[in-house]
């Protein structure tokens, strides 16, 4: 009996400490977040997904997957070029996976989304304020913003981005379909007959 008053002892010791220290959330956060990204592993992925920037479409994107890239790799995703400091939006809804710096990519934010594809948003010029990996994105979602980080100091200002499924690349552009904006204006739409609406 006394053991087991000690053990209960020892064990409502530890969890006072973790609630007090604030451990508890974070493991309670840590476990939310591995639990969600269970569940978008569960879902089908994604057929279409939205251009990471506002300002430029589908057909402005000069094909580079699979471009020879020095003598040992070839390009696994697709530049997108556009003006330093254009806002890179997430493609698609999911969850920030990692934060980070590397040699290659610079400053990268990688976004798990439907089916477990790990979307990588390379050479920002600087990350969203406030941005924080476990965060839940949507495509309204400002990652960062276009630059020249990593590999591609140089160059003209551009994003990489980059798919990844568990069986290696994919070729983000058959994927991609031009964001629109919607333009807020006070005057009635203007209805032409017999024309789709673009």
């Amino acid at each position: 009996m006394k053991r087991l008053l000690k053990l209960f002892s020892i064990v409502g010791v530890a969890l006072l400490l973790l609630t007090v220290t604030g451990i508890t959330g974070v493991i309670a956060d840590k476990l939310k977040f591995y639990f969600e990204v269970a569940r978008l592993y569960s879902k089908e992925p994604d057929r279409r997904i939205a251009m990471p920037l506002e300002e430029v479409s589908k057909r402005q994107i000069a094909d580079t997957w699979g471009a020879p890239r020095g003598t040992d790799r070839r390009h696994q995703g697709q530049d997108i070029f556009a003006p330093r400091g254009t806002p890179v939006f997430s493609a698609t809804s999911g969850f920030v996976y990692n934060i980070g710096e590397n040699s290659l990519g610079g400053q990268t934010v990688s976004v798990i989304g439907a089916g477990g594809r790990l979307y990588y948003y390379a050479h920002l010029d600087r990350y969203a304020p406030g941005l924080q990996e476990g965060d839940r994105v949507t495509t309204s979602t400002v990652l960062g913003y276009v630059g020249t980080t990593g590999n591609a100091q140089g160059t003209p200002p551009h994003l990489h981005f980059g798919i990844y499924t568990a069986s290696g690349a994919i070729d983000p552009l058959p994927l991609l379909t031009d964001r629109t904006t919607p333009r807020v204006t006070n005057a009635a739409p203007r209805r032409t007959p017999n024309r789709l609406r673009i």
